[in-house]
């Protein structure tokens, strides 16, 4: 097996930066851990890889459907988001209930647009900070998730254009 590559994003709330056409050029999947937006993001997000997604707070409407604890595997690595978890030091028991359900290796989170990573309950929480424009962070990130051919996981992180330039 060769390395697998998955775009991890969150928090988009309505907005595909550009760049992800060149961050996730060659991802092999997309998990995104809520607050999507708009429609237009997951297709956008479609046209470079498969989409996995979380429903977010903020996602109603159309996007109502979309799942609140999808889960997938990705070259036999279990991956689920949730976007209100908690944090890892304290996550709230639903969080640690699909985390041992699903015996999850991998948990995308989001909300709190604060990059994250730890693990809770053997699992590697994920939150890859807000990709979008709405709300109070300066910074916008995303992760780039790269699964080995014995299952080893390595992070990458997307630093995306400062929310307001020449402040972050």
């Amino acid at each position: 097996m060769t390395r697998l590559r998955v775009g991890i994003l969150s928090d988009t709330h309505g907005y595909v930066d550009p760049f992800f056409r060149t961050a996730f050029a060659s991802v092999d999947a997309i998990v995104h851990g809520g607050d999507i937006g708009d429609e237009s993001v997951l297709t956008a997000l479609a046209e470079l890889a498969p989409v996995t997604a979380c429903r977010g707070n903020i996602d109603g409407g159309p996007l109502r459907f979309v799942p609140l604890e999808p889960c997938v595997e990705i070259g036999g690595v279990r991956i689920g988001a949730r976007h209100i978890c908690g944090s890892p030091t304290r996550p709230d028991p639903r969080t640690r209930a699909l985390i041992r359900r699903e015996r999850l290796d991998v948990l995308v989170v989001g909300h709190s647009h604060i990059p994250v990573v730890a693990r809770v309950d053997g699992a590697l929480w994920l939150n890859p900070g807000a990709a979008g424009l709405q709300g109070f962070h300066t910074s916008r990130h995303a992760l780039i998730l790269e699964i080995g051919p014995d299952r080893a996981l390595e992070l990458q992180r997307v630093n995306l254009e400062p929310r307001w330039p020449g402040r972050g």
